[in-house]
């Protein structure tokens, strides 16, 4: 079972970017303060060895033996990139975390995601969680890319985007553990486009925008 496509038009993901822009623009503001914005909260207590920037707390986005992501990305030189980069690495562990614990609410998606990319974590998590579902496999993400939305000596936001490759990611029933296998197709592959910001006072950058492209032919071969 995998997850599910979501297309905007690029109109309004253009508008989405400028309405993040837009917040971020003065001294006091961030993210957190965009009108109808969902947030989370971290839980208390993190993973120390999370992947992504240091001196901060995290939360636990650990997963079943049986399900490993593969992240084949290139460390970004620029230093806001890179953290974007791998923030938005965190914020896929994040959602299939809550997928394998089959929690709706589960922090560690909300401490990655705000606005429209925490509202598509939580509609996958539930479709997951109502179907009686689960993941196990490899699931592998590549070519990613990352550019600067904005303009100006202010952190900028950054759009990232990323092929996945679900071919040998399967879905899994959580009560029977019955796996459901599926042979490679043009539906394995998607591609992701997430809006990144940086936090006030923070390291972290919070996914507040999310595409995703079915049957994505440029991430096939």
């Amino acid at each position: 079972m995998a997850r599910s496509a979501l297309t905007m038009t690029a109109a309004t993901f253009t508008a989405a970017a400028a309405l993040l822009l837009t917040a971020c623009g003065g001294d006091d503001s961030s993210p957190d303060d965009i009108e109808g914005a969902e947030t989370g909260t971290a839980s208390p207590s993190a993973s120390a060895s999370t992947p992504g920037t240091a001196d901060v707390k995290r939360p636990d986005v650990s997963l079943p033996e049986d399900l490993k992501l593969v992240f084949d990305f290139e460390k970004p030189s620029d230093a806001d990139a890179a953290a974007a980069l791998g923030d938005a690495a965190n914020y896929i562990r994040a959602l299939n975390h809550a997928i394998t614990e089959q929690n709706v609410k589960d922090p560690a998606y909300g401490f990655y995601s705000a606005a429209g990319a925490a509202r598509y974590a939580e509609s996958q998590i539930q479709e997951y969680v109502d179907g009686g579902w689960t993941l196990t496999g490899e699931d592998r993400y590549y070519q990613a890319e990352t550019s600067p939305v904005g303009e100006g000596k202010k952190a900028k936001s950054i759009l990232v985007t990323f092929c996945e490759d679900q071919s040998k990611a399967y879905g899994k029933e959580v009560k029977t553990g019955k796996v459901h296998r599926t042979e490679e197709s043009l539906t394995s592959y998607q591609k992701f486009s997430l809006l990144m910001a940086p936090q006030q006072n923070s390291p972290v950058w919070r996914a507040q925008q999310i595409t995703v492209e079915g049957k994505a032919t440029e991430c096939r071969g």
